[in-house]
């Protein structure tokens, strides 16, 4: 069975080394204790969320959480091209299921975007509970997925803000039914990064993709059919990852 892993944010400020221990407190030493019941002997991946690591074995479970031996120390190097993906806002859990599935994939940051289309809205009393849900939901999915490194979900942007955020980027793409250009075809920079804009439910509005297309964005399709708002991103994000 793979080593389960936790996240302790307090591990960078450590400099944990072979032989030595770190301690897993908090909620995610109670959750390896209480729920996941470990106990002396079994191994386990402890993560700073910022792609500092390590590997080894389980010294005592108490309620002070778990005591860990260091037997590797562990690093997730970032990659030279930054991948962002704009989710825009979707109903139900459509987004946080494209946000759990776009960490397990490998994003680097996910930007909540309300479109001028999304059904679902973050009022201004909702946006602190959007965006907890979001962040949780990448928090689990790349503890699930043995990611060292959890990718950050930023603040919601609108249209004016995302357009001024793919002008800054060094390739920004936009996901779009009618584009002729297949993402697999597009040139990508070597470094720096790329941003990729996935609609809602409804599509992006005209108005949306002319301020994209000030921008410098690119309108790219990913396959033949219209994809759902909760797996285009990912089915994109892979295509890049893939070259």
């Amino acid at each position: 069975m793979t080593d389960a892993l936790f996240l302790l944010e307090s591990l960078a400020s450590t400099s944990p080394q072979v032989g030595g221990e770190v301690l897993v407190d908090g909620s995610e030493g109670h959750h390896a204790v209480a729920v996941r019941r470990l106990r002396a002997g079994e191994r386990v991946l402890v993560a700073d969320g910022s792609g500092g690591g390590v590997r080894g074995e389980v010294v005592e479970a108490s309620k002070a959480g778990l005591r860990v031996r260091v037997t590797e120390v562990l690093t997730e190097t970032a990659r030279p091209v930054r991948l962002v993906v704009a989710q825009a806002l979707a109903k139900g859990d459509r987004a946080e299921l494209a946000v759990e599935m776009l960490t397990e994939v490998g994003v680097d940051e996910v930007v909540p975007w309300q479109a001028s289309r999304s059904v679902a809205r973050w009022s201004a009393d909702r946006v602190e509970r959007g965006l907890g849900r979001w962040r949780s939901t990448a928090r689990e999915a790349a503890k699930q997925s043995r990611r060292l490194r959890v990718p950050l979900v930023s603040d919601p942007v609108g249209t004016k803000a995302l357009a001024a955020r793919l002008a800054a980027a060094d390739l920004a793409l936009v996901l779009h039914e009618d584009a002729s250009a297949p993402i697999a075809e597009v040139p990508l920079p070597a470094v720096g990064e790329v941003v990729v804009v996935v609609g809602p439910e409804g599509g992006i509005s005209p108005e949306e993709l002319a301020a994209f297309d000030d921008a410098g964005a690119r309108t790219v399709r990913v396959g033949d059919h219209v994809l759902r708002t909760s797996t285009a991103g990912v089915v994109a994000l892979a295509a890049l990852l893939n070259r």
